[in-house]
């Protein structure tokens, strides 16, 4: 029902219990209350209505009534279409006791618990189960990338359309729907193994000194494992359908539910437990890799986690992602298209979009013709472009980051691979975390305008530039290498793996596995001439050394007496490592400071209704470069194959005097060159 001049009567109007005493302080809302002064009108309306008259003798001091900055066109644009707000709970079922779950803190606590599900998944169980799987389904490395790469692929197809539908859409389902596809995902990954059947022991390679060892030769066989590609891709594919709405639409909604400078703090909670997941994940699929991968068919072996044939259960993590992502579909379909309170956070609101000349039409975004449109006015913003390549290029450097810091810290100071993990994602996790939520507290306690906001970014990125210098002075001496940096005890050439210890144990190169031994590393325990290993210690020893200088007799019984050499690299003297570690958490904490920042700022650059859109874009950017990446990578390794010229078959060319052996072999092709033409 409307009146005379249009204004629908809010008798008819349904609406959270506090939505009349709200409008009652809004000065759009004043040609309603003139309106209630007529004397027939008052007459006609419900007692109810006239109760809000009453606050304007004395208004709540806590109402945000008319800002002098928030005009009355924007007040109206605000209406209860646009924002409406109801209570937890389906259909007709809202009980009491959860309606605490109807507050920005109870949004923020399940967007953690799906943010942490999907890092699990995505970043950590993904990424350490490949290997695994490659080895099981007989497939190339190729293979297992392209697999890595079709969660990026489906997120920069589907990012665009979800951000720009859902943003007039009903948030809370639509992430209802992410963890839906999230878990889907995680199911279909794991189906390959109760497809697959049980898996089949090789033979096992020898990696001792043996003289007559049988040479084997590679044959390429076809194997209908490898069809199971289409099976990962496809949950790989899900997996990036789930994660589009949850990065996109539910960091818009939470900046929706709450004021302006508690935004940044709510938004850095929620992506520092985005991180919080890859961790989880990489400490969970470790632990189930050392489960052997058929438990579940009953099946038991004999062979240990040192034996190379062990395969870990890479499975189980996913089903545990799978019913804990679809335990969380119930509780985000309960939560309404907004919260209360939320129609007046954004009356309080100022627009700080750069020069905002976007269509306000409250009607703009409904429609697929929109779309281009809305599009077109992003990219004409010059700073959201210039904060989404900002945000990108940083992106290069965490991944840079997270993917070469084990590998840094171990070839820098000569630890293990698994120590070297350990301590990157001791320092990477916590850092990254603690400057997500650093960061946005800062923005939030000092309320940051949307010009200090990226001021403050800039200024974080700038430290973090200035201390990863630290990386030129992190190094140490390398511990000697036999047969690279140190004879075989006064014997043998700098250079050659080969020494007259060892000539006779037909050692493949193929095959790395350290060995440490009387303080020098060698290649293999081929390389260190022994001959007799102990396979149920740990770490697995050996003794009978031809080319370890023995201090004592050492003879059958050395599981009892001593070993001439042990598993993995030697341990190493270099006292930097503390020294290095600590700037680098200094490093990670300001680098990841600048992320949620700059996500603000994307937000409150762009127009109200975009921002969705924005954020979708800025998603896609990052995404899309790094599979262009991939593809760049690829390209020119398959160049530097078709370019790549093999030196004769006859010719071995030997680490020592490379020049002289090659420049023998030219000038004997040379010479038969010439007698042919005489």
């Amino acid at each position: 029902m409307k009146s005379a001049k249009g204004i629908e009567n809010l008798a008819f109007v349904p609406s959270s219990p506090d939505i009349l005493r709200r409008l009652s302080a809004s000065p759009s809302q004043i040609e309603v209350s003139a309106l209630s002064s007529d004397p027939q009108r008052e007459n006609s309306q419900p007692q109810e209505l006239q109760k809000p008259q009453e606050p304007q003798k004395s208004p709540e001091p806590s109402l945000p009534s008319a800002p002098p900055n928030v005009s009355e066109e924007k007040l109206r644009s605000l209406s209860l279409s646009e924002f409406e707000e109801g209570s937890y709970g389906w259909r007709n079922f809202h009980p009491q006791c959860l309606q605490r779950c109807n507050t920005p803190g109870g949004f923020l606590l399940h967007y953690c618990l799906l943010a942490v599900t999907q890092g699990i998944v995505v970043n950590g169980l993904v990424n350490i189960s490949i290997s695994t799987v490659e080895k099981r389904y007989e497939m190339k490395s190729s293979l297992t990338g392209l697999i890595s790469s079709s969660y990026d692929i489906s997120f920069c197809l589907l990012s665009l359309f979800v951000s720009f539908f859902g943003e007039r859409g009903h948030k809370p389902r639509w992430l209802a729907f992410a963890a839906f596809m999230i878990g889907l995902g995680a199911l279909v990954f794991s189906l390959p193994q109760f497809f697959s059947g049980e898996y089949k022991l090789g033979s096992l390679f020898e990696d001792t000194c043996v003289t007559t060892r049988n040479s084997t030769s590679c044959t390429s066989s076809t194997s209908s494992l490898s069809n199971y590609l289409y099976v990962f891709i496809l949950g790989q594919l899900l997996l990036g359908a789930g994660g589009t709405p949850l990065y996109t639409l539910g960091t818009a909604f939470l900046d929706d539910s709450v004021p302006t400078h508690k935004s940044s703090l709510y938004i850095g909670t929620g992506y520092a437990m985005s991180i919080l997941g890859p961790a989880i994940g990489y400490v969970l699929g470790g632990q189930l890799l050392t489960i052997y991968i058929d438990v579940a068919m009953g099946e038991s072996t004999d062979v240990t986690e040192d034996d190379p044939r062990w395969l870990g259960a890479w499975w189980i993590g996913f089903l545990l992602s799978w019913i804990f992502a679809w335990s969380l579909i119930i509780p985000f379909s309960c939560f309404p298209k907004h919260l209360p309170g939320t129609a007046e956070i954004q009356a309080g609101k100022t627009s700080q979009a750069h020069q905002s000349n976007s269509n306000a039409d409250v009607k703009f975004g409904k429609s697929i013709k929109d779309f281009p449109a809305a599009l077109k006015n992003l990219m004409k913003n010059a700073v959201f472009m210039c904060l989404v390549l900002s945000t990108s290029s940083e992106a290069l450097i965490t991944t840079g980051f997270a993917t070469f810091l084990p590998k840094f810290i171990e070839n820098q100071f000569g630890l293990t691979s698994s120590f070297a993990a350990t301590l990157g994602g001791a320092v990477l996790i916590p850092g990254a975390a603690l400057g997500q939520i650093l960061g946005g507290f800062l923005v939030s306690k000092f309320r940051m305008t949307c010009k200090n906001t990226m001021k403050f970014a800039l200024f974080t990125s700038g430290v973090a530039l200035t201390l990863s210098f630290v990386f030129m002075y992190a190094k140490c001496e390398n511990e000697p290498f036999a047969g690279v940096s140190e004879s075989y005890n006064g014997t043998g050439e700098l250079g050659n793996l080969i020494a007259p210890c060892n000539a006779n144990c037909n050692c493949s190169r193929s095959y790395y596995y350290p060995v440490c031994g009387d303080g020098v590393q060698y290649f293999s325990p081929c390389f260190a001439g022994c001959s007799n290993p102990v396979a149920h210690r740990k770490p697995k020893v050996y003794y009978n050394c031809s080319c370890i200088e023995r201090k004592t007799e050492i003879t059958s019984t050395a599981e009892t007496f001593g070993f001439e050499a042990k598993a993995g690299k030697c341990e190493t003297h270099c006292a930097k490592l503390p020294i290095f570690l600590c700037i680098f958490f200094i490093v990670i904490i300001f680098t990841f400071m600048a992320g949620t920042p700059i996500t603000v700022s994307i937000l409150r650059c762009v127009n109200h209704r975009q921002r969705s859109l924005a954020l979708g874009i800025q998603f896609m950017v990052l995404r899309l470069l790094g599979v262009t990446c991939k593809v760049i990578t690829m390209f020119f390794n398959g160049f530097a194959i078709f370019l790549y010229k093999p030196p004769p078959s006859a010719t071995d060319v030997s680490f020592h005097k490379e020049n002289a052996v090659v420049t023998n072999v030219l000038a004997e092709q040379d010479l038969n060159k010439i007698v042919k033409e005489g």
